[in-house]
């Protein structure tokens, strides 16, 4: 919508000092690129490069299989609360105070995303969801979503999360996104 574009270019532009800030120091703690792009499905379930700082050291993905006994997340999602993989220091803070989201708002200005929608699934979780389950691939994912706000969002299961997202489409309406 013409929303998403106006305040993804605000964004952009009123965090344009940090995102140098942020650029400098990914440089600095860790070698590799600033950026993270992942293939991520969209609206109908196209693919698209979802973009990120990134904030774990270069080859994390490949480590992944490795770590799946310490995957804390139910469902086909991954996390582990304290992963070995972050980049010390700055990773852990982008994370924190989720500022590895804003390159984002490009993906929302491309079109990709909205601000606000069901999070962007990866391929592979999209392959073991159950048939209702898709019926998130029926919006734009979002920067943020109804899971993502919540206090302890990383407690919350992974039918919980999918519960919300279903939630948020059937009574989508501008002031919910507000």
């Amino acid at each position: 919508s013409i929303m998403d574009y106006v305040l993804a270019i605000l964004v952009l532009i009123v965090t344009s000092p940090m995102i140098v800030v942020i650029l400098f120091l990914i440089k600095i703690f860790s070698p590799g690129p600033v950026f993270y792009k992942q293939v991520r499905c969209g609206l109908y379930g196209r693919k698209f490069p979802l973009l990120k700082f990134r904030t774990m050291i270069p080859g994390a993905e490949e480590m992944q299989d490795s770590l799946s006994a310490y995957n804390e997340a139910s469902g086909p999602a991954f996390k582990i609360k304290k992963d070995p993989r972050i980049i010390p220091y700055i990773g852990t803070l982008l994370r924190k105070i989720s500022l590895d989201e804003i390159p984002q708002f490009i993906n929302v200005i491309r079109g990709e995303m909205s601000v606000v929608g069901p999070r962007p699934p990866i391929p592979s979780e999209v392959e073991l969801y159950e048939l209702w389950q898709r019926r998130r691939l029926s919006m734009k994912p979002g920067i943020t979503c109804l899971w993502q706000i919540q206090p302890r969002r990383n407690d919350i299961s992974f039918e919980q999360w999918m519960d919300m997202d279903m939630n948020y489409i059937d009574h989508w309406s501008i002031w919910l996104d507000i």
